[in-house]
């Protein structure tokens, strides 16, 4: 079994707010070029309810699905199922979960918590895939802090 991948970031953000930016806007801080697409996406869309689909679209109307939502929870928890393969591909066959905590700090602020686990489903690539996600997600969380920054 391989440890599920945890980080974590505050930002001076309400939770309601937090859990907005990060799921409603997540086109707007994830990186162009930093997606799974061949090409920079104009979109990333998480549908906003369970069993709503992970996409991003290309500025030509192009879909590339990630996953979908397993639990839709504002403004505490989001539960994203990442059905990429250790390419980055999509794999229907493939579930794993990253889940999204959203927690008030006091005096003010949110801690948003991310842990991507069930990772030993690739099988033989997990620990290369482990890798690349253990250095992923922390930048992608600094992403989504430097936008909620500019975004209050």
């Amino acid at each position: 079994m391989i440890a599920p991948i945890q980080c974590n970031v505050e930002v001076k953000a309400s939770t309601a707010r937090a859990f907005e930016l990060f799921a409603q806007h997540m086109g707007a801080w994830w990186p162009r070029g930093k997606t799974p697409a061949g090409r920079p996406h104009a979109e990333l869309i998480i549908e906003p309810r369970k069993d709503g689909r992970w996409f991003e679209r290309d500025a030509d109307g192009q879909e590339t699905p990630w996953g979908k939502v397993l639990a839709w929870e504002p403004p505490r928890r989001l539960v994203l199922g990442w059905q990429l393969d250790h390419h980055f591909r999509f794999d229907a066959d493939r579930l794993m979960e990253v889940e999204i905590l959203f927690e008030a700090l006091p005096g003010g602020g949110t801690r948003v918590r991310l842990e991507h686990r069930d990772l030993e489903q690739l099988g033989s690539e997990a620990e290369t895939f482990a890798g690349k996600v253990r250095s992923g997600w922390p930048e992608r969380l600094g992403d989504f802090a430097q936008y909620a920054v500019t975004h209050p």
